[in-house]
């Protein structure tokens, strides 16, 4: 997931091999560099030289990308990151299901976003998910949305410790004959799988 490269980075006057990668709000860098860098907080974004230079803290770092890459980087770098609505494919036109307790209120805010919340004529379903049972559930009560090709998103609680996990999931709805086809983070403590009927 997300942007990656392999280049110089400059940085105090020192020149080490890095590979970075970018995924949204934040760039990662490792190798001779380690460097966790929200890109809320990269300032000066330009390409000099070929290169992608920016100022971190009050100090100037340098990535030889060349010119192209650079250009690239740095749009890149100065795109703000897809709100969660986005990522969850909602927008002012869609009609959603909601299935479950929302607990999340980030959740909530993108659930704000679409045109209306409907039992009926849905495009998208969002269920909230945290026991077998209830996951069983939610399945049973959207059969008939899912066999017309309506995608489902499951929502449930990210790391250990819960009744279920994104691995379970998986296995559950494949048997049931469905495809998970984009994962999502919710928030820190939320994340969703999207899945749709198996073609065929």
């Amino acid at each position: 997931m997300g942007r990656e490269a392999r280049c110089k980075c400059e940085l105090d006057g020192s020149v080490v091999e890095v590979k970075i990668h970018l995924e949204p709000g934040l760039l990662t860098l490792s190798g001779g560099i380690s460097r966790k860098l929200p890109t809320a907080e990269l300032e000066k974004i330009k390409v000099l030289d070929d290169q992608l230079t920016f100022k971190v803290a009050g100090r100037s770092m340098r990535l030889h990308l060349g010119k192209a890459d650079s250009e690239k980087w740095a749009v890149a770098l100065q795109t703000p990151p897809p709100t969660l609505a986005r990522k969850l494919g909602i927008t002012s036109e869609t009609v959603v299901r909601i299935i479950g307790p929302v607990l999340d209120d980030a959740l909530l805010a993108a659930l704000d976003e679409a045109m209306r919340v409907s039992a009926s004529g849905a495009h998208l379903i969002v269920a909230c998910v945290e026991t077998p049972e209830s996951l069983g559930a939610a399945l049973k009560a959207s059969k008939a949305q899912l066999e017309k090709g309506v995608p489902i998103w499951m929502v449930f609680q990210k790391g250990k410790g819960h009744a279920l996990n994104e691995n379970w999931i998986r296995t559950e709805l494949r048997s049931a004959g469905l495809m998970d086809t984009k994962i999502a983070s919710v928030s820190a403590k939320w994340t969703a799988l999207r899945f749709n009927l198996r073609k065929g």
